[in-house]
């Protein structure tokens, strides 16, 4: 028999912090997504943005964390907080390579088209991870965000998707009795934050573009005259998660995304 969803009744447990920080993962993913639609993606022709589509993914991942920890399935929530990373990882991959590698004479980068059409696959994580730490464009960042303390997080994610060892096993399991099971949460809310912060400083390094406000080009649509300072402004819903998130948690990133955009961040 199909056993029905129930939920984890402690109150500590569905009140804490994890829940609503999701939520507001999920939104900025969802409205990045769409914000970035006009983009086109350099080193393809095969499709109009691909970040779009790899934004919308991470939003559903997102989602689907929300419900297995709701459930309390906190094993599987580090499963997909794993699949989370290797989305990041992809991502920040993605936009360096094919900007590194599309020019005029190689206009389409075939390596990831090939993988775009399903002949291919991308690189191990491994590799990937090894090119963005290698890469001189994201350096500052890179020594800013300690990288060694990104491979621990890892390591917990295959731990759980593992299962190795019988406690972790027992986390996928609501209504088991584990000691201390909302401390675990607080874990969970601190690795999925770091991961939050490590996207995001990394887009404002290699592609601000994105977090900037629509409104000089919806004025250029309209047929009005735009002030130069509007190609400046970031979007609210960045700023948002600048201010609540990454400024919270880590003002010495702050400082260095400020020192290198040109937008107005406040």
């Amino acid at each position: 028999m199909r056993e029905s969803y129930k939920p984890v009744y402690s109150d500590e447990y569905q009140n804490h912090q994890i829940f609503s920080e999701l939520e507001t993962y999920i939104e900025f993913y969802e409205n990045l997504s769409f914000s970035i639609l006009s983009f086109a993606t350099p080193g393809l022709n095969d499709i109009l943005n691909i970040d779009t589509y790899l934004y919308r993914s991470m939003k559903s991942t997102l989602h689907s964390i929300q419900m297995v920890l709701e459930y309390g399935a906190i094993n599987d929530a580090y499963s997909l907080l794993r699949k989370y990373y290797d989305s990041v990882t992809i991502n920040i991959y993605l936009i360096l390579y094919l900007e590194d590698n599309s020019t005029i004479e190689n206009f389409i980068v075939e390596t990831i088209s090939d993988w775009i059409k399903g002949n291919k696959e991308l690189p191990s994580f491994k590799e990937m991870a090894k090119y963005i730490k290698n890469s001189n464009r994201v350096s500052e960042i890179n020594q800013l965000l300690d990288l060694d303390k990104y491979i621990k997080i890892r390591d917990r994610c295959n731990n759980h998707t593992h299962a190795n060892s019988f406690y972790i096993m027992l986390l996928n399991i609501n209504d088991a009795y584990v000691e201390k099971r909302v401390n675990l949460l607080d874990q969970f809310s601190h690795d999925i934050r770091n991961l939050f912060i490590f996207h995001i400083a990394y887009l404002f390094f290699i592609k601000d573009v994105y977090m900037a406000s629509s409104d000089y080009v919806d004025s250029l649509d309209y047929g009005l005259k735009p002030e130069e300072e509007m190609k400046y402004w970031v979007s609210p819903f960045v700023q948002t998660v600048f201010d609540e998130v990454i400024g919270k948690e880590r003002p010495d990133i702050v400082d260095k995304i400020k020192q290198n955009t040109s937008l107005n961040l406040s």
